[in-house]
Formats: structure tokens, sequence, C-alpha cells
């Protein structure tokens, strides 16, 4: 990390030799160090800190002095595991998530590598640069959905070249853990290969047991967030894992998962917490890092050790404690002035030796972002026509005698097979009698291939939906309606990347995501919050029965969690790593119904 203040200039400033650009008065420290709250001051000289105690002798005429009395002065808050692109960007999280008192997001680049590669990625970083707080990255070493080509586009030398970059801190979650287990040459490389430049391994071990874990940890990976339950933090801490705490919008696992904690005598120097991208909904009711630690003390942990787990716990985890996650000289400036330590919600935040937020408001200016020139892969090289005529394939019956797989949705994400005989109308399934079930098909964007599947429990009233929202970001297509089904897609198409929701003939929602599909290209957060609420009250209204529409479409056409799921290859069976029903070439094919 480079820092605007070198060190002779902070001993100078330490000494009182030189003044401080900023000077936080009479404040109680929060030292995560030594578990301590201490009266001090806090000098701070361009971007770092570089005193702490009793002196004032660092005021000088020109020092901006911030009276801190029987407020609390700690370190800002980081996000271990971010995932900034759930509707939201980076520039528009970090408008709503910097004046809440997050200065240090370690964010995952998954969908920018997709669209842009290794080089548009690397160029996106550099316009990044004038955001505000401290932005870090993870790369990808797989998608989240095997596809022909992955492991063309996730090449050895382009995700190395990524690695070496300053903003990279280390490898993003395998979300596919069995290519660890399984020892997957490139991933245990590549691994291998971060750690040579001593940086970190993120992982995700969702459903892995005790003695799988042990093989992940072999691999190489450093840390895992997906404990749902007070054993699960056991297994991970105790096999020398840095363990996270979630509490997101699909899993508010929290109250769960602390009791590790506050019911047991396990050591917290080696956990974590994360919001692990939650909608913008729940950010909105809930907060960011800040809702973690309300939260975290209201079910009994102490504020300090909270604290210490949103700060130097993170910091160290990421082989940066000595710059982050602290109140000490030459940490960088990220410091958060509290009322008091039950909200956690700054007064005033210092990101950088910047004030950056008052009273929840921001105060600097947002980066203005060409989202789009860094683009290679383009939303549809398709026809238009070619998109409308690909839903017009509702699930087709090997014989009049078989059963259909059905994508059954136990909760938002979590699905199992259910066999269903379904009258053949045409030679296709006919669900017309079976309100409970719709139409899906995933269309690749190119127009190479078409995967179909029929969903049980998804939205019933809902007549047509597309959307480029998803794990593979090509065009998912549901509904009940052929014909609203491909106007849904059509209209898609034309935005550009999206989601549109048609009643009959009638365009019920719209929703622009010209950026890989999953983004708004807006700077302010409110513009996602909007599109987020209106969609999930749109779906509801059809019968969707869950709380998180985003992730049940995300993880609907990804292949890591358990049931079936709509991929790229056709309808796979996670658990037993089959695809039970291949994706067909696409051609253009007319049906009557």
């Amino acid at each position: 990390m480079k820092y605007e203040a070198n060190r002779y200039e902070l001993i100078q400033v330490a000494q009182g030799k030189q003044f401080a650009d900023m000077f936080l008065r009479n404040g109680l420290v929060v030292n995560v160090y030594s578990g301590e709250i201490l009266p001090c001051h806090v000098a701070i000289y361009k971007d770092r800190i570089a005193y702490v105690g009793a002196s004032e002798r660092s005021i000088g005429r020109y020092t901006k002095i911030i009276d801190c009395s029987n407020k609390y002065v700690v370190p800002g808050y980081i996000e271990p595991h971010a995932h900034p692109w759930v509707f939201y960007n980076p520039v528009s999280l970090t408008e709503k998530v910097l004046p809440l008192g997050t200065t240090t997001v370690i964010h995952d680049n998954l969908f920018f590598y997709l669209h842009m590669g290794a080089k548009g990625f690397a160029n996106m970083l550099t316009d990044l640069k004038g955001l505000p707080g401290n932005h870090l990255w993870l790369v990808r070493l797989v998608s989240q959905a095997r596809y022909p080509g992955e492991r063309d586009w996730f090449h050895e030398t382009d995700i190395r070249s990524l690695l070496e970059l300053d903003d990279v801190i280390g490898t993003a979650e395998v979300t596919r853990w069995p290519l660890l287990y399984q020892g997957d040459p490139f991933v245990i490389e590549t691994v291998e290969y971060a750690k040579s430049l001593g940086k970190v391994s993120d992982g995700h071990t969702s459903g892995c047991s005790y003695d799988r874990l042990n093989s992940i940890v072999a691999a190489g990976i450093s840390a895992c967030h997906e404990a749902i339950t007070a054993g699960e933090v056991l297994d991970r801490v105790r096999l020398g894992l840095w363990t996270t705490l979630r509490n997101s919008s699909l899993r508010p696992d929290l109250p769960e998962i602390i009791k590790s904690i506050t019911e047991g005598t396990i050591s917290t120097n080696r956990i974590l917490m994360t919001t692990d991208g939650p909608n913008p909904g729940f950010i909105e009711e809930y907060g960011f890092v800040d809702g973690l630690l309300r939260q975290a003390v209201e079910l009994g942990l102490p504020p300090i050790q909270a604290l210490q787990m949103v700060t130097i716990n993170a910091a160290t985890y990421l082989g940066l404690e000595q710059h982050i996650g602290g109140i000490a000289p030459a940490r960088r400036a990220d410091v958060l002035v509290l009322p008091d330590l039950v909200s956690f919600r700054p007064e005033t935040v210092i990101a950088g030796g910047q004030v950056v937020a008052e009273s929840g408001n921001f105060t600097q200016p947002l980066p203005k972002i060409d989202w789009l020139q860094h683009i290679v892969k383009q939303p549809f090289t398709v026809s238009k026509q070619v998109v409308a005529d690909a839903n017009l394939y509702p699930y087709p019956l090997r014989d009049e005698n078989s059963s259909i797989p059905v994508i059954d949705f136990l909760m938002a994400v979590i699905t199992k097979q259910t066999n269903l005989e379904l009258p053949c109308h045409n030679g296709y399934a006919d669900i017309s009698e079976y309100p409970d079930l719709v139409y899906a098909a995933l269309i690749d964007r190119d127009g190479k291939w078409v995967s179909h599947a029929i969903l049980k429990h998804f939205a019933n009233r809902l007549d047509g939906m597309a959307s480029t929202y998803n794990t593979t970001t090509h065009l998912l297509v549901i509904g009940r309606n052929p014909k609203a089904m491909a106007k849904a897609a059509v209209r898609v198409y034309e935005m550009g990347g999206g989601i549109a929701v048609i009643d009959g003939e009638a365009s019920v929602l719209e929703i622009p995501l010209p950026f890989t599909g999953m983004m708004t290209t807006d700077s302010s957060f409110a513009t996602a919050l909007q599109f987020h609420d209106a969609l999930l009250d749109t779906l509801r209204q059809r019968g969707y029965p869950f709380h998180d529409i985003l992730y049940t479409l995300l993880f609907l056409t990804c292949d890591c969690l358990p049931g079936l799921r709509l991929t790229p290859e056709g309808i796979y069976h996670v658990k037993s790593d089959t695809v039970i029903i291949s994706a067909r070439n696409l051609q253009v094919t007319t049906i009557s119904y």
C-alpha cells in the first residue's frame, strides 16, 4: 500500500517539529491492540496517523481540530468479503457504506473479469483510484458456473498478472470447492503463486464436512465465511482457517453462529465478520459493517471484542495490520468518531486523512466512471428474433411416458429434484393445468445454445420475466406464458442487459443493468435500492414466496449449492455432479400453443 506521508514527516509530527493537518482532541480511543479504552489525542498528517497520546505540540495555526470530548475514536471498519455487483456498483456502494463507517472494502472481481478480461479489469482499477476509501480486490480463479471455454478465459497468465497488482491482495472464493478437494492443478498452483506473493486465498466451503475441510485447508485456503452453525465455526477455527461470521440478506446467520463465542470459550483472535454482498434493501434497513457490530453487541459480544473482529482481526488476516485496522502511528488515517458503542454509527468518518462524511452525509465528490469502456464481451451478439424464438421452447419430453425433472425451490436458493409426469402438447410439456409451475430458459448471449427447465414454487402468477442478473449473465427467461417470456427477452435485449417483467402484452417493470448485465451505472445507491424494492414487490405480487429475489436469480444458474441448477451445460444435479438434461443447440423454431 502506498502512502502520501513518508516516515520522516511522521517522525517530525510525532515530535511536534512539524504540525499535524488534523487533530482529534480529547477522544476516548478504542485501542484494538490492547483491548483498552484510553483518553488520547490523535494527530493526522496527510493520509496517516502520526501520533496518539497526551501531547498537543503538533497543533499549528492551520491544523484542523475536531473536538471528540465524550466520544469514541475507533478505527475504520473493514469488510473482508464484498460483492460490489448486487445492482449497485463499486461507486454507488461506497456512496452508501463509507458514511456508515466502512473505510476498507475487499471486493470480489467476478463479473468485472467475466466481461472485461484481465486488461479491462486492470484499467478499471486505475479509474477507481479516485474513489474515497480504501478499495482492494480478490480475483476469481473460476466462475460460479462451469461453461465451455471457461479455462481459456480464466487463463493462468491473465490471473497471475492480476495477482501482481498492488490493489489485488489475493484469490477470491472458489465456490466450486470440490476443485480444491480433488487437487485441480490450475487452482492449487495459482493459490500457491498467490501465497508466494504474500497474498491470501479466500474460501467458500458450503456443506463441507470436517474431514473434507482438512483437504481444503491443505490446498492453501486462508479463510471461510460459510459456517451456518456454531459447530461449523469451531470446525473452521480448529483447522486454522480465519473464520468469518456472516450476516447477509440471504443468510442472516449471526444469531446462531455467534453462539460459538457467547456460549463457549473460543478465542476470537482469528474471527472476522462480513455482510457477504447483501441486497440493497438489506443495507438500507440494517446497515453494513456497522449493522454487524450493532447486532453482535445486542447478542452479547463485548463492544471492544466486536470492534476487533471488524478492524485489527481483518487487517491481520489480510496481511495489512501494519497499514490498517488500528489507531497507531504510521497507520492509514481511517478513523471514526462515534457517539457511543451501541449504535456504531459514526458522526465523523475520516478516510485516508480526509473527512469524507459527517452525520451520515457524504462530503467528498465521487469519481465519474465510464463503466462500459473496458467491456470486451458484448451483452448480445445473437439477433433479437433468435432471442424471442428461443423462449418458445418449453421443456421437451423425451417420450410421452417420461417424467420430467423439475427444479423445485425449497427456499430462496436451495432446490431439490421433483419428477413429474406432465401432459404433452405438440411434443412439449404442458403446464397449463399445474399452477405452481413455470417454464425457464437460459439462452446463450451468442446464440449457440439454450438450456430449458421447469421450475416449481418460484412465482406461479408470472407471465414472463427475463433477466441477465444471474451467475452466467446469459439471458434467463422465466414464466407461464411463452409469448410474454419472449416479449420480456426482447426488451432485455434492447436494454443491453437488465430485467423485464411482462403481464400479457403489457410491460410491468423494466430495470436497465447495462454494466455486465448485473449493475446500474448510476453512482447513487438510491437507484439500486429503488430497482431492488420494485423487483421484489413485483415478483411477490406474482407469487414469489421467498425473501431475496436477487440471490434466487443469481444461484439458480450456478453449480455450487444443493439441488438442481439451470446452467450453460443444461440441468445440473449438484450432489452427483452430473448433467441430467444437456443444453441444446439453439435453433429458430416456431411452436403453436
